[in-house]
C-alpha cells in the first residue's frame, strides 16, 4: 500500500465529509468502502467519526457547522492542500486575488486549518500539520486519490496557486479546444484544474479509489445513493465514475 507520513506543500492530503447526518453518511461509506469508523466528541458535544482502512486513517465524517444546519445545507466533501505556514498561505490568498473565507485556526495539537478561495470560485482547504499529517493512505482503495478543481477561470485559478505554492503546470489540450491543467510539486501531478462548464457552480471534484468501479457503484446504489456518472471505462487513466450519498455528498471514484 502507499502509505503515506508526509505531504509537500501545494499536496492534496486530505478530505472530510461535513454532513447533516452523521450515522446516516458512516452506514452509506461503510458499506462502500468497507471503512471502519472510530467516534470521538466534538466541542459543542455531539460526535465526528475517523474512518479507517485497516488500521489506516483516510478520512472524517463530521457534522455540520450550525449555519449549514441552519441553511439546511446537503454534505460536501471538503479538499485540503498541504501547507508549511498555513496563515502565510492565508494572507497571500487575498494579495494574489483570492478570498479568505475561514481561519487560519489551530486545532488544539493536530495542526493549522484555513479556508481560501481561487478566483472564479470554490473552497479550498489549508492544512498545516502538526500531529496529523492528512491521509494515512494515498492512490489506494478507500482513500483519497485525486482532486480537480472545475472553474469558470481556470487561468486565474492557476496562477492563484502557483503564487501560492510555487506549483508547475503542465496543459493537455482538449479534443473540444479546452485544455486540462495539471498542478505538480516536485515532478510529480498532484491535481487537476478543469474549465466548467456554462452555468456550473465552481468547486472540487473529489476521487476515491476503488478495486473494482463498477461493483462500488453497485454499492453505492444498494446502500441508497444514487449514481450520478455511470462506470466510465479509461484503461489510461483509470475508470470513473461520480455518486451522491443520501445526504447530498458528491464524491468521484477512480479504480486503482
Amino acid at each position: 500500500m502507499t502509505s503515506r507520513t508526509h505531504y509537500s506543500s501545494g499536496e492534496p492530503c486530505w478530505a472530510d465529509l461535513q454532513t447533516p447526518d452523521v450515522s446516516a453518511a458512516k452506514a452509506f461509506y461503510g458499506k462502500l468502502f468497507d471503512w471502519t469508523f472510530t467516534d470521538l466528541p466534538t466541542p459543542d458535544g455531539r460526535s465526528y467519526a475517523q474512518a479507517f482502512v485497516g488500521k489506516d486513517l483516510v478520512a472524517v465524517i463530521a457534522p455540520q457547522n450550525p449555519m449549514q444546519e441552519a441553511a439546511g445545507k446537503h454534505g460536501q466533501w471538503n479538499i485540503y492542500l498541504a501547507a508549511t505556514d498555513a496563515e502565510e498561505i492565508a494572507e497571500d490568498a487575498v494579495h494574489a486575488g483570492g478570498k479568505l473565507a475561514f481561519g487560519p485556526e489551530q486545532v488544539a495539537d493536530t495542526g493549522v486549518l484555513a479556508f481560501i478561495e481561487a478566483p472564479g470560485g470554490g473552497t479550498t482547504g489549508i492544512w498545516q500539520a502538526g500531529t496529523h499529517i492528512g491521509s494515512h493512505l494515498f492512490n489506494e482503495a478507500g482513500a483519497l486519490a485525486w482532486a480537480e478543481l472545475l472553474t469558470p477561470e481556470p487561468q486565474a485559478a492557476i496562477a492563484f496557486f502557483q503564487q501560492l505554492f510555487g506549483h508547475e503546470v503542465t496543459e493537455y489540450p482538449q479534443d473540444d479546444g479546452g485544455s486540462y491543467s495539471t498542478l505538480i510539486v516536485k515532478g510529480d501531478e498532484v491535481a487537476g484544474v478543469v474549465p466548467a462548464e456554462e452555468g456550473e457552480e465552481a468547486g472540487w471534484q473529489i476521487y476515491f479509489g476503488v478495486a473494482d468501479i463498477r461493483k462500488a457503484a453497485e454499492a453505492a446504489l444498494a446502500a441508497g445513493g444514487v449514481v450520478l456518472v455511470e462506470p466510465e471505462d479509461r484503461p489510461e487513466t483509470g475508470s470513473l465514475a461520480t455518486i451522491q450519498d443520501p445526504q447530498g455528498g458528491v464524491l468521484s471514484l477512480i479504480q486503482i
